[in-house]
């Protein structure tokens, strides 16, 4: 019996960029198969837990077959729901494969196949330098109208959210675009574009304090948000183990934090935390670690290794979660980052696999908010990643 696709379409309607997110909101695990007209052969994307790792497209693998296929113009996609036999080739995480591959895109680095272009497979560039205004789309998951108990609509150009400000409530897009902010010193500075199923207010809403924004949200284009019921939401936190609410508040925190060391970079600030006082290795990069643990005291440095070396993204501390992650991916430790402790660190160390229990039965809403959190983190160490990268090769294209 032929096996059917359980996600296909055209993509004239939603691009690759928009099909990575949507499988990894959905930790999904398969094959994906893309075919252009205007190409000789069609390419295969491999997906385990929502990350691709491995691809092939003709004689091309791995992470440059992914990147020819964001050259696509036309074609369809399939995505068949199968365990995958094959060797992970792709180390990057799924969003800073989407980031670098849409700078990529913008620099001209990825040949474009369609009507216009031959019937070449094209060959992948080199790392491309890219711009730092160049922005992939975030998306979330599918959105559960459970708790959405009103509607309200933003014009173009309207904000949303003023940083500094302050309100308990949380919005999920409905419909449209919506661009994130942080003031500075020399304006407003991008940090971040969200789509549909993003949430607009993090965890630290839920507390049942007024919250104080990080951030500024300005409507691009006309936008429709579906307002949640901030108490009833409340409540079912409250409900949470004290473990659960921990790892959210933590993932809400690194957020803001690795958005801090973005907006330092953008602003070519020597904001760097450093790593001269975290010794002690807690996580090795690209370990396969299943550990969870607490900070009950000191601090606990997130690092990325790279071609240059390894670079802090931010700092961890008192009541901060790290590890494994059962059920999200953040494009950190231990599959992307390592952790390095303070002198004085002391950890606890958390029941992963009760954690993942519990999140198995909260809410749909709760779920789909720690992974649009998880997706928001990625996104946003991928852009500190090619900062980081862009100010160490001089100032780039424009």
């Amino acid at each position: 019996m032929t096996q059917k696709a359980v996600f296909a379409g055209s993509l004239d309607f939603i691009g690759l960029a928009d099909i990575f997110q949507t499988l990894g909101s959905n930790n999904s695990t398969g094959r994906l198969k893309v075919t252009c007209p205007y190409a000789s052969a069609p390419g295969v994307i491999y997906f385990e837990n929502g990350n691709p790792v491995n691809a092939t497209l003709g004689t091309v693998t791995g992470l440059d077959a992914v990147y020819a296929l964001f050259g696509w113009e036309g074609g369809a996609f399939e995505f068949f729901e199968e365990k995958i036999r094959t060797e992970r080739a792709i180390k990057n995480s799924r969003m800073q494969i989407v980031l670098d591959a849409l700078r990529m895109l913008d620099d001209g680095l990825i040949q474009k196949v369609g009507p216009s272009s031959t019937a070449e497979l094209p060959a992948a560039g080199p790392e491309p330098e890219g711009k730092s205004d160049a922005f992939p789309v975030i998306r979330g998951p599918a959105i559960d109208y459970l708790y959405v108990v009103n509607e309200d609509y933003f014009p173009d150009g309207q904000r949303i959210v003023r940083e500094g400000g302050h309100g308990r409530w949380i919005w999920i897009l409905l419909d449209g675009l919506v661009r994130v902010t942080r003031e500075t010193a020399q304006g407003p500075v991008v940090v971040a574009k969200l789509g549909e199923g993003c949430f607009i207010g993090g965890v630290a809403s839920l507390l049942r304090t007024t919250g104080v924004r990080s951030a500024s949200v300005v409507a691009e284009g006309d936008v429709q948000l579906g307002v949640l019921d901030a108490d009833a939401l409340s409540h079912e936190y409250a409900s949470l183990s004290r473990e659960m609410r921990a790892v959210m508040l933590s993932l809400d925190t690194r957020l803001r934090r690795i958005t801090d060391r973005a907006v330092d970079l953008i602003l070519k600030k020597p904001a760097d935390p450093g790593m001269a006082g975290y010794q002690k290795r807690i996580i090795k990069q690209g370990s396969d670690s299943e550990d969870l643990f607490a900070i009950s005291e000191g601090t606990a440095c997130v690092a990325a290794g790279g071609k240059k070396g390894a670079f802090p993204l931010l700092v961890l501390k008192k009541n901060d979660v790290f590890g494994s992650f059962p059920f999200v991916d953040t494009g950190h430790e231990p599959g992307f980052a390592s952790v390095l402790g303070s002198d004085d660190l002391k950890v606890v160390k958390m029941d992963a696999e009760a954690v993942g229990r519990e999140y198995e039965g909260i809410c749909t809403t709760f779920k789909n908010l720690i992974q649009n959190l998880g997706s928001c983190i990625a996104a946003t160490t991928g852009l500190v990643g090619h900062l980081r990268a862009q100010s160490a090769s001089g100032p780039a294209r424009r």
